[in-house]
This record gives structure tokens, sequence and C-alpha cells, in this order.
């Protein structure tokens, strides 16, 4: 077989096969004999059958599988002459040419192969940054909080107008344009007057009912409401008080404190302030993290870390953000997609840098991973998902089961991993004066 091989760069290489089409009919011809072995049809015994019949009844087939060993062989070749394993290979190869002319095929397979990374400037790309001390009226006003998540309750007499700050259990319904709405009732809620789990506007409404107090009412919700079917809407409701319950909030004080350090021998509100303190610096430090340093440590090592990136998975990335793209596409932009090819090759190649982004950074993180040894374990990504679910209100094992059936697990399992390595990079930088 005339075979020439190319390295690109250190990610890319190429190979160039003309191989004869009498080698192909060769190979196709074995195939169907090994079909023929194993193929029984009406009329004649297994293995029986003219070879004529089964390349006539198995041809796509038997193209198929030619195609797939002629490619296969070259590749094999391909990769000796480059002195490449399947390991050095990364992602499928990409067949850029396969045509037939008269006595030979022009075949071009493109292959990436892994980067060469020099992590040797990564600590360079991490931002300075500096984090304010937690301050006592900060831990005071955790430790109210806590002590208000500890409050006891009991029932109120009846005649008692529900006020801030109070308990209340009742039954609410609610009407958008007099029709419901998903969510629009419920019985027996519970929630404490003035405390935010509701609308103010709603919660408001509620100080001043007395204990089997009925109320009919309007609230706007806001405009950047989360459900949007609600948002900027006026919502009618009708609300039917149950019961009343004084809250007691416990002092904080040393019962307090063997109640919320119930696992420590000698707890004391020194070591209770001090673990509030970590909390409240663990905090602020994740929410420096995630709004802000994370994204910018991500644009420095993708700015100033340079190596070469396989093309084929870039292309890979691009296929599958076009995809997706597709999904959230009107019916009348897909069509004309569809009737303009130059359009479709247009939207794909706007995909690119982000594409490229994507797998260079996909790139960085999973070397830094193994230089660090740092690892997200299968349980580690259960409780993630089952965190998900609790915060949405849904059930953990359905969500676990979508994203299984989807195969999204290697996905999340790779944002914890990223999420661990600039957390591990960012610590680095931590002013120590500051690191609780």
């Amino acid at each position: 077989m005339d075979l020439t091989t190319k390295r690109l760069d250190s990610a890319n290489a190429s190979i160039s096969a003309k191989p004869s089409v009498q080698d192909f009919e060769k190979k196709s011809h074995s195939i169907a004999q090994k079909i023929a072995k194993n193929t029984k049809l009406d009329g004649f015994r297994k293995g029986k059958v003219p070879l004529d019949i089964i390349k006539q009844r198995y041809q796509g087939h038997i193209q198929q599988e030619s195609e797939k060993e002629l490619l296969d062989a070259i590749l094999q070749e391909g990769s000796k002459a480059l002195e490449i394993t399947p390991q050095d290979m990364i992602g499928n190869p990409t067949v850029r040419k396969f045509d037939k002319q008269a006595e030979h095929f022009d075949i071009e397979i493109n292959i990436g192969l892994r980067p060469q990374i020099d992590l040797s400037g990564v600590l360079e790309c991490v931002p300075s940054f500096s984090l304010e001390e937690v301050q006592e009226s900060a831990i005071e006003e955790r430790l109210r909080h806590l002590a208000k998540e500890r409050a006891t309750f009991t029932d109120a007499p009846e005649d008692k107008a529900a006020a801030n700050g109070d308990g209340v259990i009742f039954d609410f319904e609610g009407l958008l344009d007099n029709q419901p709405f998903e969510g629009n009732r419920a019985q027996n809620f519970a929630l404490v007057v003035g405390e935010g789990r509701l609308l103010p506007s709603f919660e408001k409404q509620l100080v001043g009912m007395k204990m089997g107090d009925e109320k009919y009412f309007s609230v706007t919700f806001p405009k950047d409401y989360a459900n949007a079917t609600l948002a900027d809407k006026e919502v009618s409701f009708h609300v039917k008080l149950h019961k009343i319950q004084l809250r007691q909030i416990p002092e904080i004080d040393e019962a307090f404190v063997k109640m919320v350090l119930n696992q420590e021998k000698e707890p004391t509100l020194e070591m209770l302030k001090e673990r509030v303190k970590d909390q409240l610096f663990l905090e602020a430090k994740t929410k420096l993290y995630n709004q802000q340093l994370k994204e910018t440590l991500i644009d420095k090592l993708d700015k100033n870390l340079a190596f070469d990136l396989p093309e084929t998975i870039i292309e890979q990335e691009m296929d599958l953000a076009f995809r997706q793209s597709l999904q959230n596409m009107k019916p009348e932009e897909i069509k004309e997609l569809q009737d303009d090819p130059k359009k479709v090759q247009k939207k794909r190649d706007s995909f690119r840098e982000q594409a490229r982004r994507s797998v260079k950074v996909t790139f960085i993180i999973d070397a830094l991973a193994k230089q660090e040894n740092i690892q997200v374990a299968d349980n580690e990504v259960y409780q993630a998902i089952y965190y998900e679910a609790m915060m949405a209100n849904q059930n953990p094992q359905q969500l676990l089961e979508v994203y299984q059936r989807n195969n999204m697990l290697p996905a999340v399992k790779m944002a914890m991993v990223e999420d661990k390595v600039l957390t591990f990079l960012l610590d680095k930088q931590l002013p120590q004066e500051t690191n609780a």
C-alpha cells in the first residue's frame, strides 16, 4: 500500500494512503465468505448459500465492514510509521477523504494526539486577592440565626393576632387570571411571618389575621421572579389561617452551645464562635472564588499556557455545541439551515472559539488533576446530585436516573474535578494571615 504520514504539530498528524481497488475487493470477498459460513436461507443448507447471493443480500454490511478493515489497516500502518501508540492517540480519527479512483482509493485520515503540556507556569496564572477578616458582628449575627433555627413553638391563644415572628399554619390558593397554576395551592403550610420565605407582600397580608380567619388579596410578583409564568403578574390569593404559634428563641448560653456542639465532650461558647468564624470565612472565600476568581484563573490559564491542541477533539466539541444549539431553535430557523448548507457550516464554525477554549481548559485541568492527584469519587457525584435534587424539590433517585440515562455522570464528575483543581490553585495563593 502506498502510504505517507506527516506530523502537523505535536498534537496532530495525517495519514495519506492509496490502497488498490483490487485489494479492497479481495477484502470484501473474504468478508462475504465469512458471512456465508454462518448463513442459512430458504432452499440452501447452512454455509451453502452462493457467494453472489450473499454479496447481493448483505451488500451494505459487506461494504461497511470492508471500509472499516481498510481504515483500521491504514491507521495501524500509519501509526507505526509515525512511531505512536494507541495510548498516544485521542478521540476518533477523522476521515478527510475517501475517494475511489479506477485502480485505487485516495484516503486521508487526521488523528489527534495527547497534548504535551508544560505546567511550570501555572501558579503565575493565579490572580492575587485578599479576604477580609470575619468581624465579631457577623459572628454574633450568625449565632442569632442558629438560635432562630432551633426555636420551639407553642400554640397561641385563640384571640391572638398574627405578628412578625409568629409561626402560622394556613391553607392558600392562588389564581392567575382566574386560572390555577403549578404550585398554586397548599394545605397546612407552615412559616414564620416576616422571615421572607414567601414574598414580603404576601407575608404582610398575614399580619393581623386570627385563627379561623379567611382573607382574599392580590400580590404582584417581581419582574425578575424565577418562575417566568408569574414574573410581573398579579395573582389573587385566598388564605385560611388554622393556627398561630408563639416562637421561643433559645438564649445563646451554655445549654445552647451544648445543643449545637452535641458531638463535643466539653463545648464552650468560644469554641462555637471559632466554628462559626471558620464557616463564615469559608462562605466568603467560596463566594469570591465562584463569582470572580475562578473565571479569571481559567482565562489566564487559557491565555498563558501555550500548547498544540488535537483538531479532531475541537471538531467533535464543535459538533456537540452545534447539535445542542439546534434544540433551542425554532422550527423555521432549523428549516432555514436545512435549505442552506453554507448557513449550517457558518453556524457550526461560530462555535470554534468556544470549542477551542473548552478543549484547552479541559486538558489543563486534567493534567493538573493528575499531577496533584486530585480525584472525585463516585459517591461525591451522587451527593452533589442528591443536593441538587433537594434544592429543586425533586426526587433524588429519579434525577440520578436522568443523569445515568443521558450519560451525563462523566460531565458532572469532570465539572467537580475542575472545581477542585481551581480551588486548589487559589488556596495556594490565599494570604496566610487570613487562611482559616
